[in-house]
């Protein structure tokens, strides 16, 4: 597959499946089976993963193309789509004699949709330091943690779960593990109830006495968080700015749909043909849009071809999309007055789920904080 089937799979995907279906859904908070089942057979769920054990072997630049693809129609799936792919890389990533060609190869095939669990609620918005500790007896690793905000809870087939190493001194000595969904001891804690992205299933998870044998231990003992930082990192704040890129392009398209269509018919013409105030309005958002654009392809080009200032891209593009998203779409509100409000359109759900991105582990406060370090040259951690 290559760059062009994959995003023209993806928004074969976006028309027929997702976007018929995602009022409902976020109605409903339902999440969504057809989605995942769409993915699959059309290639979409490993096209990171190496040729060698069958995947497209595209890169970033395909990546973000399709998430945005996604969440302009809906950005619930979009994510589901994008934790999927942080936890497939990290699987795909697994130290040496790790057990994970059988998962690799049903997530090639289609069958197989895997997540993240790392937030828990004693560290909150720091995701990379789990207050919960591996426990290690002869053979096995017993885990038990209360894990918080897991996209596809309870769909998923697998959990990409991290921990404190058995032995480890700080809350930076993690390992993560492979933990499948049938272990037992490991639970959904609660339905998922939130403002925005209500349809992807972001539950909390319990592990109980979960006992994990060591072929599915993906890092050595404390070489967690490094996975989290070069691994996970770097494809989550890309994800995230193309959910929200996604979201942007559907609340201009969406606005402009509403000042071609809504009349004033004692003058007979169109809100955007009367109003100039509302079409400068509209520009500006369309202006902040293609910016945002612009910061993803420049983001792109560093993760294809890394740089000294890589990191700090990296950081600064979920900080800026976040807001970004939150000023198009709180525009879009505006504009579209009334029937927005009313939920006439879709445009009330576009704001509801840009408001999710910014308060996503690294939250923008987080991520400022990181990016104030790096321009003093102080360590990050």
């Amino acid at each position: 597959m290559n760059h062009e089937t994959a995003v023209s799979n993806a928004k074969e995907i976006a028309d027929r499946i997702l976007a018929p279906a995602a009022r409902q859904n976020d109605k409903e908070a339902r999440f969504s089976p057809e989605a995942i089942a769409a993915l699959g057979p059309a290639g979409l769920l490993g096209i990171t993963l190496p040729t060698e054990v069958g995947g497209s072997a595209l890169g970033p630049r395909t990546l973000a193309a399709v998430i945005a693809t996604l969440a302009q129609a809906d950005a619930s799936a979009a994510m589901v789509y994008l934790m999927h792919m942080c936890a497939t890389a990290t699987i795909a990533g697994a130290r040496p004699g790790a057990a994970v060609s059988q998962t690799l190869a049903d997530i090639v095939a289609g069958r197989h949709l895997t997540t993240l669990a790392f937030s828990e609620a004693g560290s909150r918005s720091h995701f990379w330091a789990p207050v919960s500790r591996a426990k290690r007896n002869a053979v096995n690793v017993h885990l038990t943690a209360k894990k918080s905000w897991v996209t596809s809870a309870g769909h998923a087939q697998s959990y990409v779960v991290s921990a404190l190493a058995p032995e480890g001194k700080s809350p930076t000595d993690s390992t993560l593990y492979l933990v499948a969904s049938n272990t037992l001891g490991l639970s959904v804690a609660g339905a998922w109830d939130g403002l925005g992205m209500r349809a992807n299933a972001s539950a909390p998870m319990i592990l109980e006495d979960c006992e994990i044998a060591p072929e599915f231990q993906l890092t050595d003992d404390g070489a967690g968080f490094k996975a989290m930082l070069e691994v996970v990192l770097p494809l989550f704040n890309l994800g995230t700015s193309a959910v929200a890129l996604g979201l942007c392009r559907a609340a201009v398209a969406g606005t402009a749909a509403h000042l071609n269509s809504a009349r004033f018919e004692h003058l007979g013409q169109t809100l955007g043909e009367s109003l100039p105030t509302l079409r400068a309005q509209l520009a500006t958002m369309q202006i902040d849009t293609d910016g945002l654009a612009a910061r993803v392809d420049d983001l792109i080009d560093h993760l294809e071809r890394p740089q000294e200032a890589t990191m700090l891209r990296v950081l600064e593009s979920k900080a800026a999309a976040g807001d970004v998203a939150i000023a198009v779409t709180s525009a879009a509100m505006r504009v579209c007055g009334g029937a927005a409000f009313s939920k006439h359109l879709s445009i009330e759900r576009l704001f509801r789920d840009a408001h999710a991105g910014a308060i996503m582990a690294p939250t923008g406060d987080v991520l400022r904080e990181f990016i104030g370090k790096a321009v003093l040259g102080l360590p990050l951690f």
